[in-house]
């Protein structure tokens, strides 16, 4: 490519993304101060009112981890529960976020429901569920997902796609002969947030940011603790 066809298809590509539009939909109005004290409820609703308006794959969310060295690493995957516990995924332990959690155990999570305006963060340390949840979070998925995780080998070197499609037809195979069939390296992981913050986007750009956080280590506090302060969230808006 010569440098003025270069320039061209640069150019082009920067009319193409600045002519795209954002919210070019009416917005909900959001109350901050309707929320409920703490951010699992306020997930619920607003994940059934993504559902509600159309969003295509709600469940898809960004996560984010760092290697040894700290650098960020962020990938999207499917978020497979919200409850008092956290926000709970499920991936190889020796994939490349297996072991960069090994090593560094934190991690946020990030919804965007453009259908809405609206996003959803979450951050805090990383806990793995035991061998038998993470084997029943395996046995509740399709036979595809079985395969897939049948498969193994995530984020490793490929040789070609041939080999893929070998590997992939054996694990088809076998997923549909033994349905519970059992991957040692598959974990159940759920995020236990000190902060979770929901953005709701404003056509005059006064978006609305309320945050709630805690101290850290406040969650594992509050599950060894029966005191109704235990852990107890605080909430605050943010400037856009």
């Amino acid at each position: 490519m010569t440098d003025a066809s270069a320039s061209t298809a640069q150019h082009a590509f920067r009319d193409l993304l600045h002519a795209q539009r954002v919210w070019d939909i009416e917005l909900p109005v959001f109350d901050p101060a309707a929320a409920p004290p703490a951010p699992l409820p306020l997930f619920h609703s607003w994940f059934a009112e993504a559902v509600a308006a159309g969003q295509v794959e709600p469940h898809t969310m960004t996560l984010a981890t760092a290697d040894a060295e700290g650098r960020p690493d962020v990938r999207t995957l499917m978020l497979h529960d919200a409850d008092e516990r956290g926000w709970h995924f499920a991936t190889h332990a020796t994939s490349a976020k297996g072991r960069q959690l090994a090593g560094r155990l934190h991690a946020a999570l990030g919804f965007y429901w453009p259908a809405q305006g609206r996003q959803v963060r979450v951050r805090g340390p990383v806990t793995a569920c035991s061998a038998a949840e993470s084997r029943a979070d395996l046995r509740a998925r399709s036979t595809g997902a079985l395969a897939s995780a049948l498969v193994g080998r995530q984020s490793k070197v490929l040789g070609s796609s041939a080999e893929l499609d070998r590997a992939s037809d054996a694990a088809w195979d076998r997923a549909r002969e033994e349905p519970e069939a059992e991957v040692a390296s598959w974990t159940r992981y759920v995020v236990e947030p000190y902060e979770v913050e929901f953005f709701q986007g404003d056509a005059r750009r006064r978006h609305i940011r309320l945050r709630y956080h805690r101290e850290a280590g406040a969650a594992e506090a509050g599950a060894a603790e029966t005191s109704e302060t235990a852990g107890a969230w605080q909430r605050e808006l943010l400037w856009p």
